[in-house]
């Protein structure tokens, strides 16, 4: 990671961010214009076509930043991390409501209105903002009315600015959950965007991928032979890959060998990834 580096700064030959004149050299320098994603889940893409690759997500309520809108495809920049790429423009909203609450389980429902037994109306991922502006209950069931007119299981909502105590918890929830590459939300999720989401969601934001986390996060740790130094919430870091010790001996990681979120030994993780990939390259304490 550098001072510029690209998924971090919005810059190209012939266009890049207001802020960034006197440090890249552009054609033009624009003010991102703010919108916020508007859908459940959207992919940045490396490139503004559909066969380019996804390099991470913003879910519903994420406040972006807009420099360039053209044939369909917006080039952004995510508020909270400062991630940039390309996403439809068809993902982009207004920030016309100032959100209340923030998802808080791996996944919910939305409901047309205030009745788990009507037909859902879409699904919104842990992380994603709303704005709820009522309350009802149906069957002893509470729910919270949204801006837009839906339902939302109310136990499944927390308060802007309440946070969880333990990210590892958060973590563990998501245990079963598909691995995607590029995936940050409860659909799907890689290795870094599990650590991301889990330590958002306990009010710490941390930049996007393994590299940069291995660069920025906590301190560094030496763990001794053996490991024997670990404990619950170190981070252990390969080329390419994190995972979160949930014990002295034991890591949670969403991973492309079960292609789940899944427990494993630390020890058994070393030697199976080694002989691809080689040993850890780090370890770090939050």
């Amino acid at each position: 990671m550098t001072a510029r580096d690209a998924r971090l700064h919005a810059f190209r030959s012939d266009l890049a961010d207001a802020r960034l004149k006197g440090e890249v050299s552009a054609e033009r320098f624009v003010a991102g214009l703010p919108a916020r994603i508007s859908v459940p889940v959207a992919d940045l893409r490396r490139a503004p076509r559909w066969d380019a690759g996804v390099n991470t997500q913003a879910v519903f309520g994420d406040d972006v930043l807009v420099f360039e809108e053209r044939e369909g495809w917006a080039w952004i920049q995510a508020e909270r991390d400062g991630y940039v790429g390309y996403v439809a423009d068809t993902v982009l909203g207004a920030r016309d409501h100032a959100p209340t609450h923030v998802v808080s389980v791996p996944r919910t429902f939305l409901y047309p209105g205030p009745d788990l037994r009507i037909p859902v109306s879409g699904q919104l991922s842990m992380g994603s903002a709303v704005t709820v502006t009522g309350s009802a209950e149906t069957r002893g069931t509470p729910y919270a009315l949204l801006s837009s007119g839906q339902a939302l299981i109310a136990a499944h909502l927390r308060s802007i600015g309440e946070v969880a105590t333990d990210y590892v918890s958060v973590a563990e929830g998501f245990l079963g959950t598909p691995y995607l590459w590029g995936g940050v939300s409860g659909f799907g999720i890689d290795c870094s965007g599990l650590v991301q989401l889990a330590m958002r969601m306990t009010g710490k934001d941390v930049l996007r991928d393994s590299d940069m986390q291995a660069a920025s996060i906590g301190e560094p740790l030496d763990p001794g032979p053996d490991f024997a130094g670990l404990r619950r919430g170190d981070l252990v870091f390969w080329k390419g890959h994190v995972a979160i010790m949930t014990d002295p001996d034991t890591m949670i990681h969403a991973n492309g060998h079960t292609m789940l979120v899944s427990r494993e030994g630390l020890k058994e993780a070393v030697e199976r990834i080694g002989y691809l990939y080689g040993g850890p390259t780090g370890f770090r304490r939050p």
